[in-house]
């Protein structure tokens, strides 16, 4: 019964980071074509080199290294805003970057003003329905997604999916994406009936734009599937898990990145009905394809690490669980810094393994290091409310 309660705890509390880190639509770093003919050439080559920029930005982003990401980011909002002027379109695509940058650390106090100087200049610039409004807005919903502030991201996701759905029709890809993203929001607050009816038209929606063995149709699969695990439905569950492998494999090849993702998804279904043996291969493969294609500190492969060494410890194998978590943590405090909300989910799991095997002693100072972690988030978060509110 106790370890029973301790997978559900883990299993809850992993499959809420998935979700903010999985299941929200990404931001796409783009380099639009600048109007550049009648800009001095000195200002030619310093809009020549926010190109630059930002294919460093998103290389580094796609690593997981988005500290190192920041100064790039900031240097290319810091040319654009000098020459191209403050309120540029091309502005609030760097802002949005560098907004991305910021939430992916937790840092949603710096990323919030920047995503809503962002929809302000798109709004300005291109009126309040046009299609460029749409990332704006579930970008920004995103956020407040993150910090569970779902009374106002739910407003922006609608208006969202209400201007894709004018704009662009109804059947539009980019109604499907709005629409995974509200069903997103209300599966984290236990409404899956509405959640389930979001995502079933979101997949009929990709299925009709892309047909049915594509990448982006898999991306709904899991989804789905992932609801209907929540929910027990474990059946159905795993008949769409493996749907969307095949897809996958098929389109983007055993060794893609977004395999590992679906092979641990699948794997994730198992643990949670104790089908161990049948989830090690999964996550074990999972683990191989990340480290080979994202490199062995990649975020993703920390994930991977927790998921495999919540197995280990739930099997017995402490010393192999052990080794697992620590790896985790290191990579977590490596690549979001030792004060991360990250850093403290792997503090309580690695404490809750030493617990399990009579280490009291460093598992109370694991868990006091977490304590300090979360209490000093509530307290920015906080600062940032009552600046808000001024």
């Amino acid at each position: 019964m106790e370890a029973s309660r301790r997978r559900g705890t883990w299993s809850k509390r992993w499959r809420k980071l998935m979700e903010l880190f999985a299941c929200f639509a990404p931001i796409v770093f783009v380099n639009v074509p600048l109007p550049i003919a009648a800009v001095a050439q000195e200002a030619e080559v310093e809009l020549h080199n926010v190109g630059r920029l930002n294919e460093a930005v998103e290389a580094l982003a796609a690593a997981g290294q988005f500290s190192k990401a920041e100064p790039l980011a900031r240097r290319a909002l810091a040319i654009r805003e000098s020459v191209l002027g403050a309120n540029h379109p091309d502005v609030g695509e760097s802002l949005n970057n560098l907004a991305f940058l910021y939430a992916a650390q937790d840092k949603y106090g710096e990323a919030e003003p920047l995503y809503q100087r962002a929809l302000a200049i798109r709004e300005e610039a291109f009126g309040p329905e046009h299609p460029a409004m749409i990332a704006s807005l579930s970008n920004l919903a995103n956020l407040y997604g993150a910090q569970s502030r779902y009374a106002e991201a739910e407003p922006l996701y609608r208006r969202a999916i209400a201007i894709a759905e004018k704009t662009l029709g109804a059947q539009h890809p980019a109604v499907a994406t709005g629409l995974n993203n509200l069903a997103v929001l209300y599966r984290a607050h236990g409404d899956y009936v509405a959640a389930e009816s979001l995502y079933r038209r979101a997949l009929a929606i990709r299925e009709q734009a892309y047909g049915h063995n594509d990448p982006r149709v898999a991306a709904t699969l899991n989804n789905l599937a992932n609801l209907y695990g929540l929910q027990g439905n474990y059946s159905d569950a795993e008949t769409l898990q493996q749907r969307a492998i095949a897809i996958v494999e098929r389109t983007l090849g055993p060794e893609h990145p977004d395999v590992a993702k679906s092979l641990s998804n699948l794997a994730l279904l198992y643990v949670g009905q104790g089908k161990y043996p049948e989830a090690e291969p999964l996550y074990q493969r999972a683990l191989a394809i990340q480290e080979k294609m994202l490199g062995p500190v990649h975020p993703y492969v920390s994930t991977t690490l927790m998921n495999l060494a919540h197995l280990y410890s739930s099997e017995g194998k402490s010393s192999e669980a052990e080794r697992l978590y620590r790896r985790a943590l290191a990579i977590q405090e490596n690549a979001l810094g030792p004060e991360h909300a990250n850093v403290a989910v792997v503090l309580e799991s690695l404490a809750a393994h030493l617990r399990k095997t009579d280490r009291d002693a460093e598992a109370e100072q694991m868990e006091a290091r977490a304590s300090r972690i979360r209490a000093n988030q509530y307290s920015k978060q906080t600062r940032q409310a009552e600046t808000d509110r001024r």
